[in-house]
């Protein structure tokens, strides 16, 4: 493959994770999301809501990230001391599935624990508001008298999360390769082009 990762960021309703599944399906490669917020919850023996609590209260703590990183790699940190320690944990999880060869990685700012690779491909996934919410009701099933304030609510807690643990901004689009409009290509035209950047 010309790439052997792809991370990908993503508006919430764009479908960027059935993109990414698709292409999973399509490469013959694994695709981490949910998984690895999942892994860190197990390790940790805490319920996945905690932690999705965690990411939520996110701040500006980017400092602070490094200097507990430095304490994590001494085995002094605490998860619970603070939410930037998710961030850490994610990332540790994530070198570990990448360590285990070719895959897709799907948001929890995924794109750092791959920047000094170059066999990697970065992605951000958009839509038109329209298709973002016609995609929550239909595909999520979210209430049409809802759907505005969850789209906005979940594109803020990955923008918040973002900046806190990398102190650059979720939607800089000089830091990725690719910026897909999924609801111009659809999705298997997002599809159809990563895999062929992919191989």
């Amino acid at each position: 493959m010309r790439y052997h990762y792809l991370v990908m960021e993503r508006e919430y309703g764009s479908g960027g994770t059935q993109i990414s599944e698709r292409l999973s399906q399509e490469l013959g490669i694994p695709c981490y999301g949910r998984q690895i917020l999942e892994t860190v919850a197990n390790k940790y023996h805490v319920p996945i809501e905690q932690l999705d609590h965690y990411e939520e209260k996110a701040t500006n703590s980017f400092l602070y990230s490094v200097y507990l990183m430095s304490r994590m790699d001494t085995g002094q940190a605490n998860l619970a001391s603070a939410e930037t320690s998710i961030y850490l944990e994610e990332q540790k999880v994530i070198h570990d599935y990448a360590a285990a060869g070719p895959g897709i990685f799907i948001g929890h700012c995924a794109a750092q624990a791959f920047k000094d690779r170059k066999d990697v491909l970065r992605v951000f996934i958009h839509a038109e508001h329209d298709f973002r919410i016609k995609r929550a009701i239909s595909e999520y099933g979210i209430p049409q008298t809802e759907a505005e304030r969850v789209l906005k609510k979940f594109d803020k807690k990955r923008a918040n999360y973002y900046k806190a643990n990398t102190s650059v901004e979720w939607k800089e689009f000089n830091e990725y390769d690719l910026i897909l409009n999924s609801g111009k290509m659809g999705i298997d035209g997002c599809v159809e082009l990563l895999k062929k950047w992919m191989e």
